[in-house]
């Protein structure tokens, strides 16, 4: 036993300094890793956002068709970087009947596959729900946070509630059986900023 109670303080002070620095520290450096705050880039493939799939690259038969949507980051394929560092990097992926889209999202789609920003752009809420339109049969985006519906099949317009502008549009495309950036988002993602 340490009898000196200086010294034992020392000791304690050093071990609890690095248990926060160890569980710390992974945090801090994923945050901190260059690129991570990008917006997506053509060529980035898609990964999970969330779930026990969390960091895996999305490829269409993980879909299940009509959705729900899933949560995803854009993942740049040379370095690895996953471009989770700024939240208006999220999107929401969700696989559709091609037939169902209007022709210029089918032209954004990749086999049905389509993705959005999963920022309302009324007031910079994160759209989480996937619901029946409130005028309609059919399932769109939902942001719970004042009532915005967006349908995905006609390039996310808003259908239902306050919101200014459709969703912005993540363009894909397929490669080597994975769900890729074809082009930088269509429409400037989150909400409209006071003037």
């Amino acid at each position: 036993m340490c009898q000196d109670p200086t010294r034992r303080a020392l000791i304690l002070t050093a071990l609890a300094t690095g248990a926060c620095l160890a569980s710390s520290s992974p945090c801090i450096a994923e945050e901190d890793l260059p690129g991570s705050n990008e917006r997506p880039q053509k060529g980035d493939v898609l990964v999970f956002a969330e779930g026990d799939r969390a960091g895996e690259v999305i490829k269409p038969q993980d879909l299940q068709a009509g959705g729900p949507p899933v949560r995803a980051w854009p993942k740049d394929p040379k370095t690895s970087v996953v471009r989770k560092g700024s939240r208006l990097n999220e999107v929401l992926v969700v696989k559709l009947e091609p037939a169902e889209l209007d022709e210029e999202t089918r032209s954004r789609a990749a086999g049905g596959v389509v993705a959005y920003s999963a920022i309302c752009v009324h007031t910079g809420c994160p759209i989480t729900a996937w619901v029946k339109a409130a005028g309609g049969d059919k399932d769109v985006f939902k942001c719970v946070c004042h009532n915005s519906e967006y349908d995905p099949r006609q390039g996310a317009q808003v259908v239902f509630g306050p919101a200014p502008r459709r969703l912005p549009a993540l363009p894909l495309a397929m490669d080597d059986g994975s769900l890729t950036v074809a082009a930088t988002f269509i429409g400037k993602v989150g909400a409209q900023q006071a003037r």
